[in-house]
């Protein structure tokens, strides 16, 4: 397949730049893989797409406010840094802006000196390795004086900065949301719970290159980008359970398919297990674990929406992504939710 099979026209006020509230007001398409039927809702429906015995699969990564601004320690000049990756400690894979600022040996201030850094290693795509110093706890610092790294495409200030986790975030970890979940709010879980509808976790950490574009003509040849994951022994013992007992598993966001789908693809089944996948899941996959999909709106051309077209079918895809910008459901990070089943 062509990566421009997976374009489609979004006017740009779909493009949602804030979060609703209550985080279940948000509205929900539902698509029905055997009728392809799909039934306009709200988030808090959700629950009367649920059965009893069935179980959601959740992502509890969190993200780290790694969007920090400071000053350089010789000129005074002011530097952007966006961590991207831990490499070690203190020692961290960084996008620096202005990059002519952050040479090798370079020293910056951040948070009125709660944090210094220097530069070690300049790599070839331009990013920085950066060795960070704090008297505190590192991640503590970063919450005091860190941003969100919301999307390039989020252009307004996010005022509540726990808009952008989860309720259920909990392994420090991610660049980025896993948005599916943003949906979720703690009295709706329980009402899910009380249902019969279990509820389990595994953490996947998503990088920045979740937003990466695909540049290549060739859906095929395209690399996807590595990422650390998680499978605790209960949530290998709940699928197992679920799958015994006739329920159905449903991954709450692409986060969670690609942690059960590259586990089952690795030892034949879900494990307790860790590690980092590169999968990339597109038409013609075969899913092994998935029986329901939770997932927002994704951006025209990107993995994200293969991923869903493998799941629902490519043209089931487009026409629902053709339905939803007829009824201007609100799009990516902060938009609405589609629930495939």
């Amino acid at each position: 397949m062509k990566t421009k099979d997976f374009f489609y026209d979004l006017p740009k006020e779909l493009i949602a730049q804030t979060p609703v509230y209550p985080r279940d007001s948000s509205r929900l398409l539902v698509f029905d893989r055997n009728t392809r039927e799909i039934t306009h809702k709200h988030f808090y429906d959700i629950i009367e797409y649920l059965d009893e015995g069935d179980l959601l699969v959740c992502n509890d990564s969190r993200v780290l406010p790694t969007r920090i601004f400071g000053v350089k320690s010789e000129t005074g000049a002011r530097v952007e840094f966006l961590l991207l990756r831990q490499i070690s400690g203190n020692r961290w894979e960084t996008l620096c802006k202005p990059g002519k600022k952050a040479r090798e040996g370079a020293r910056f201030s951040f948070g009125d000196g709660l944090l210094s850094a220097v530069v070690a290693e300049v790599r070839e795509d331009g990013n920085r390795v950066v060795d960070f110093e704090c008297d505190e706890n590192f991640f503590a610092v970063l919450d005091k004086i860190g941003k969100m790294p919301l999307p390039p495409y989020i252009t307004e200030e996010l005022k509540d900065q726990e808009r952008y986790q989860t309720v259920y975030s909990h392994e420090l970890g991610s660049a980025a949301a896993p948005t599916a979940g943003l949906h979720f709010t703690e009295e709706l879980m329980d009402r899910i719970r009380e249902k019969g509808v279990k509820i389990a976790y595994v953490t996947l950490h998503v990088g920045l290159g979740t937003f990466r574009p695909v540049k290549v003509d060739d859906v095929t040849k395209h690399k996807m980008h590595s990422e650390h994951y998680e499978v605790p022994a209960e949530t290998a013992r709940l699928i197992q359970e679920t799958k015994k007992n006739g329920g159905r598993v449903i991954a709450v966001g692409t986060t969670s398919c690609r942690t059960l789908e590259s586990v089952a693809t690795e030892h034949g089944e879900i494990i307790p297990c860790d590690g980092f996948t590169d999968i990339f899941i597109y038409p013609g996959y075969k899913f092994k674990v998935l029986d329901g999909l939770i997932t927002n709106f994704h951006l025209p051309e990107s993995t994200l929406i293969m991923l869903v077209s493998a799941f629902a079918g490519y043209e089931n895809t487009m026409n629902v992504y053709k339905e939803a910008v007829k009824e201007k459901y609100r799009f990516f990070s902060f938009g609405d939710c589609m629930c495939i089943l």
